[in-house]
């Protein structure tokens, strides 16, 4: 398998998780024989510094040639007094603009290992498996007009789907429930929104397609609400952009952390992977990030743009090890908890490594038997 990955590691912690992830990828190149390339690359804030812009056009260029991106993430409190479109989070927006990628896959697990790290019963969390499926091109985020008229103390954002938009991003929540457990939440404020109107009559007419797959629909507040106390009730959440972004971050509470939490957009010209978290410039450089998320953006990568469904399985199972085995970093390290072992961002990375190393060789000894 060949696949090219252009890396854009932005700002903060995102150059050192990404690290981590990298090495995962080029360990399981090296296991499988497979041709990994990384093309290295400038976005964010480092980008307004080196270029004066925070998507330069040689990254946009580079990375439409690649096969896949993996960010790290950006943004920089250095740059808050720049006006918005030139900020470094300009150039995220751009990027998932311009890539074209319309559904954004964010994974919700409850690791079993990690049930103290969230303020909710374990009874309440256990087995808990959602993937949210988010519309990351429309709505409040990419409408017009919006402005900010200081003058007049005057602001607007403006909520636009079409129904086309929401038939696309619903039809990739029904195909993946169909792989998983067949059910999908959607979504909206229906009640209210004539926007969520039209989303809601959508999604209907394209479940009438999937008569193997459930159908429900929530409100967006009540959805809140049960995310917390029945989150085991939902496989697949589809939501439109802003509702999406909330929820999704919401849920964190569940996995016990936002290092925890992978994620992937799909559906354009190059699929776009990142971790949820943000850059969180407060602890770079001092080896406190954890990078698992990163790493799990990874399995993403190859799961959805190289078809290597068992080696994305693999690492998924090589962090669950690690996990189990009492390793943490910073952020979800629990003092009062016995068995727990305090470890860095690139000491973490290397454990990651050497459990799927332990696992791929494992499994090519079974299989030679």
């Amino acid at each position: 398998m060949k696949l090219k990955i252009a890396i854009l590691a932005g700002d903060g912690i995102g150059p050192e998780v990404t690290r981590e992830a990298t090495n995962i990828l080029r360990a399981v190149a090296e296991f499988g024989g497979h041709d990994f390339t990384f093309v290295p690359m400038l976005v964010g804030g480092i980008a307004i510094t080196e270029t004066g812009s925070p998507l330069p056009t040689a990254t946009l260029d580079a990375s439409l040639e690649c096969d896949a991106v993996l960010m790290g993430a950006v943004g920089d409190n250095k740059f808050n007094a720049l006006p918005p479109d030139k900020r470094p989070e300009a150039g995220l927006l751009q990027i998932r603009q311009a890539l074209g990628g319309y559904a954004n896959l964010r994974p919700s697990i409850a690791y079993t290992s990690l049930s103290v790290n969230s303020p909710l019963r374990p009874e309440v969390t256990k087995d808990v498996d959602i993937l949210f499926v988010r519309e990351l091109l429309g709505g409040l985020y990419f409408g017009q007009p919006r402005f900010w008229n200081k003058e007049t103390n005057v602001a607007n954002n403006t909520m636009v789907y079409t129904r086309d938009e929401v038939v696309r991003v619903a039809k990739v929540a029904f195909d993946l429930a169909r792989k998983r457990r067949k059910k999908v939440t959607s979504v909206d404020k229906a009640n209210v929104l004539e926007v969520s109107q039209l989303w809601r009559a959508a999604v209907t007419d394209v479940a009438r397609d999937y008569p193997d797959v459930t159908l429900e629909h929530q409100l967006v507040d009540s959805m809140a609400m049960h995310l917390m106390n029945i989150p085991r009730n939902f496989d697949v959440v589809l939501t439109e952009n802003l509702f999406g972004d909330i929820l999704s971050d919401e849920a964190a509470v569940i996995t016990g952390s936002l290092g925890m939490l992978p994620s992937a957009t799909i559906g354009g010209a190059v699929n776009l992977y990142e971790p949820v978290h943000g850059s969180a410039p407060d602890i770079a450089g001092q080896g406190k990030a954890n990078p698992l998320g990163a790493i799990l953006t990874a399995a993403m990568v190859l799961r959805h743009s190289a078809n290597l469904e068992a080696e994305a399985a693999a690492i998924e199972a090589a962090v669950v090890k690690v996990l189990d085995a009492g390793h943490r970093t910073a952020d979800i390290a629990r003092g009062n908890v016995a068995g727990q072992t305090t470890v860095s961002t690139q000491e973490m990375g290397k454990l990651v490594h050497q459990a799927l190393s332990d696992t791929i060789n494992r499994s090519q000894s079974l299989h030679g038997v």
